[in-house]
């Protein structure tokens, strides 16, 4: 007797599990591109440019008066530029805090830019693509503190992720892997929905001294995946030139 030609039970399941996956999980089909990478490092600060590395540096409600104290200093990390043979013009953002009593104190360095009149204004910076980590240079002093940075996502949802403790001597690199439930992408075009840095915080512990602190900040990076599939008129999901094509157009 001749076998009934069909499909091998094999294939049958997976497609099977296929038609499944399909209704319960559409995303996973839908953005099946975002698999492919195109990872690529910026620099958010690297704190060498006087004019552009603009910062709000402030304390929680026990600092001292007349505290924080900050100021751009020739320092850097060696792991990083090593001796400076090349005579660079490096920089880091140095503060110096106190508070008056012990607790979960707190400093908060948040990005600006001059505003009106001269003054400084928060001013989140932007992180191109999808983030997968951030990490910055810091030196410690061996202090129980602890370090944050804050992140919002085109939501307006803020979310913070844990850089580390801050009880070491000397220059040490910290880093965050960014979790994938913070959401950077959507089905709409533009797909990419970029992260903004809001501010990096330090938190004092309880038992630890807090009346004479130093910290130096170096180098804030990014690590993004820029791979985003290319489609015909892509180039008008670009809001730059969909707002230069607007103004040009006739009514």
């Amino acid at each position: 007797m001749q076998k009934e030609k069909g499909m091998r039970p094999g294939i049958r399941v997976f497609v099977l599990i296929a038609l499944t996956l399909s209704i319960f999980f559409p995303a996973a089909f839908a953005f099946a591109d975002e698999q492919t990478m195109n990872l690529q490092a910026t620099i958010l600060e690297s704190f060498d440019d006087p004019t552009t590395g603009l910062w709000i540096v402030q304390g929680s409600k026990f600092i001292t008066k007349d505290f924080p104290e900050t100021t751009l200093v020739r320092a850097w990390p060696d792991s990083l530029f090593g001796k400076n043979k090349e005579k660079k013009d490096l920089f880091a953002l140095a503060v110096h805090a106190k508070f008056d009593r012990k607790g979960y104190n707190y400093l908060e360095f948040i990005p600006a830019k001059k505003g009106a009149g001269g003054k400084l204004e928060p001013t989140p910076i932007p992180m191109a693509g999808r983030a997968q980590s951030i990490d910055l240079w810091v030196w410690g002093s061996n202090f129980n503190y602890s370090m944050d940075v804050h992140v919002r996502d085109y939501q307006g949802v803020d979310h913070v992720l844990k850089l580390g403790s801050l009880l070491f001597s000397g220059w040490r690199n910290l880093s965050v892997i960014v979790p994938s439930s913070i959401p950077q992408s959507r089905r709409y075009i533009p797909r990419f929905q970029a992260l903004e840095l809001t501010k990096i915080v330090i938190w004092t512990q309880p038992d630890e001294k807090v009346d004479d602190y130093y910290v130096f900040l170096d180098q804030v990076k990014v690590l993004t995946d820029l791979f985003e599939t290319r489609f015909d008129g892509d180039n008008l999901a670009d809001i730059d030139i969909l707002n230069e094509l607007w103004t040009q157009g006739t009514k």
